[in-house]
């Protein structure tokens, strides 16, 4: 009974921590959480990092378990963990028939980094230390203690990394899976000798090289200043411009706001979360195609002034043969917008069950046949016209066009190449594409109910009809992710190029991306821009000149200014149940951001 009473204590506990460093609290009451916070820090020691385990890196080559000896607050801190990276929960209190938790070992075999969490009511039990000694013989280990000194003494045999606090709460529960991720750097030393090993002076220093979470009065935000975004997003949700919708800000490399609202849909009673899954639609081109062009392009397989035929051999004989990448990324190839797909699919090209004919799933009940796009969509787009050679038209094509450039020069299809490159690497759970492959369908946010098409509604399909048909994969459409990965690639981005002590891009290769690139439009190479023609407000009245990022079709943004070290994350799904224009018309995304701004501009005065 005690056990279940503490667990209810800890998922309330963490229900306020959560809320309070998301949901744009009273003032006051996030300068208490964040004086709580601080007077943590400002004691928890790292020790026995003398390997640098600590913060971790290679998240790729990792596969993490978090083990609850017993630990009050396990809930709390997995959930932690579990922003930074994959991380699957185990707890002894499931063992309890193993003497010498020799089962609970065996059950880790998968793992090779193993967390472990103990407190000072528990670090004295012979079974315990056996069990962390055991595992460190041929795993990475790392122990978080939590309780009285003293209890460092039980660990004096031991060599791998231990961040221990005095503090047994569900709020250094929150805290310390940040100093392992690298969300919150280690300054501190033992001021007691608590043993022969773990002497006054001991203690080792780390740098932050993760998002840190954590509430806005820690980026010297005042958290009131924030309470109109609910206000907008209640608008929002009233007005019928999206069912639902998620806010994620961070500011100076800290998350400080990460709200969900509204539900699924208008007809159910499923709320939104933070950890659901969007379409992000055209935010691909960004998210997926544009940074495998910049590592591309970095390493010199990919050259800008190089013309599409050199890539694309079936292009030679096309219109495209003489125009050059840069020209596709910047929208200025004379490409048309679009090609409406969806309107050429005659009966007899789909099938409503899979076959070897019919592979390819478009929708539930749906599939194309086989190699439609190889023969019909990929020549349509290679044979259309140039018209506006040298002027801004934004268009799909352009998109697909540079998948396939990435594809030809990497040997990798597009959503492996961005999975093994960016997405894993990361610590980016969610970002995929064709994520019913993946994830069940409750945590994927339903976009469409297409009555015209596919005669469905579109619940982890992409929405765009020409990447549906294509697959679901394609360079301009066909990404889905939470916010949180949002938040940790575009971080990355306003970090110049590094995150989690690696760097993925030189920081002048993001500087040129992101930075004006054209004499005839805002656009860098392809990221969107701030409009300098001011009576655009584009995307929002207070953004600065610096800001870069991209809109999509279904709702969705992602907006970095590097001037306010904001990351601003807005995702929705406002084609559903079908299309409307309320989201923009009411400006809803621009809004919210600049709610963001002006606290922001506040802070500084």
């Amino acid at each position: 009974m005690k056990r279940n009473r503490l667990f209810i204590i800890a998922a309330a506990s963490f229900f306020n921590i959560l809320c309070l460093a998301a949901c744009a609290q009273d003032h006051t009451q996030n300068e208490k959480k964040l004086s709580i916070t601080n007077a943590i820090t400002s004691t928890t020691v790292l020790l026995n990092n003398q390997d640098s385990i600590i913060p971790l890196r290679t998240l790729d080559k990792k596969n993490i378990a978090s083990v609850g000896l017993s630990f009050a607050y396990s809930s709390v801190f997995d959930s932690l963990a579990n922003k930074y990276d994959k991380v699957t929960a185990f707890s002894a209190d499931a063992y309890k028939d193993s003497v010498n938790l020799n089962d609970l070992e065996d059950d880790l075999k998968y793992y090779n980094t193993i967390i472990v969490s103990i407190d000072d009511q528990n670090v004295n039990k012979t079974k315990y230390i056996n069990f962390i000694n055991s595992i460190s013989k041929n795993k990475s280990v790392i122990v978080a203690y939590f309780g009285n000194g003293p209890g460092l003494k039980s660990f004096d045999l031991l060599q791998v990394p231990i961040v221990w606090t005095a503090q047994h709460t569900a709020d250094a529960a929150a805290i310390i899976p940040q100093y392992i991720f690298g969300g919150i750097a280690a300054t501190n030393k033992l001021t007691t000798a608590f043993s022969a090993k773990y002497t006054a002076g001991s203690g080792f220093t780390t740098k932050v090289t993760r998002l840190k979470y954590t509430v806005p009065e820690d980026a010297g935000i005042n958290s009131n200043q924030l309470k109109e975004i609910d206000a907008i997003a209640s608008e929002a949700i009233t007005q019928r411009a999206t069912p639902g919708l998620v806010v994620l800000v961070a500011k100076d490399g800290k998350v400080i706001f990460n709200k969900a609202y509204g539900n699924h849909t208008y007809d159910t009673n499923v709320p939104d979360k933070v950890t659901d899954i969007f379409d992000l639609a055209s935010v691909t081109k960004v998210t997926a195609t544009t940074p495998s062009v910049m590592r591309l392009f970095e390493e010199g397989k990919l050259k800008l002034d190089t013309n599409i035929g050199a890539y694309i051999p079936k292009a030679r004989t096309s219109p495209m043969n003489n125009i050059q990448v840069r020209e596709v990324m910047l929208h200025q190839a004379g490409f048309i917008p679009y090609i409406p797909f969806h309107d050429y699919v005659k009966t007899g090209d789909y099938s409503r069950d899979s076959s070897a004919a019919y592979p390819t799933k478009v929708a539930d009940n749906y599939y194309i046949k086989k190699d439609f796009f190889k023969n019909f969509m990929w020549p349509k787009m290679l044979n259309s016209p140039i018209r506006t050679r040298g002027k801004y038209v934004y268009s799909d094509i352009s998109m697909y066009v540079m998948k396939d450039i990435v594809e030809h020069i990497s040997e990798e299809p597009l959503d492996q190449y961005t999975y093994e490159n960016f997405y894993k690497p990361l610590g980016m759970q969610t970002a995929g594409f064709l994520p019913r492959n993946r994830f069940k369908a409750e945590q994927i946010i339903p976009t469409e109910d297409d009555k015209y098409f596919r005669k469905t509604l579109l619940v982890g399909y992409v929405h765009d009809q020409g990447a549906a048909l294509a697959g679901g994969i394609s360079g301009h459409a066909g990404l889905f992710s939470s916010a949180n990965d949002l938040a940790i690639i575009y971080q990355m981005l306003l970090n110049r190029g590094t995150y989690g002590g690696e760097e993925y891009f030189k920081p002048q290769t993001v500087d040129m991306f992101t930075s004006k690139q054209s004499n005839v439009s805002r656009r860098g190479l392809g990221f969107d821009r701030w409009d300098p023609d001011t009576t655009k407000h584009y995307p929002s009245d207070l953004a600065s000149p610096q800001t870069y990022g991209h809109t999509g079709y279904t709702g969705t943004c992602v907006w970095v200014d590097p001037s306010r070290g904001l990351v601003y994350i807005f995702l929705s799904n406002r084609v559903n149940p079908t299309v409307s224009d309320k989201l923009s018309n009411l400006k809803i995304r621009g809004r919210i951001q600049d709610v963001v701004n002006r606290a922001i501009d506040e802070s500084k005065k």
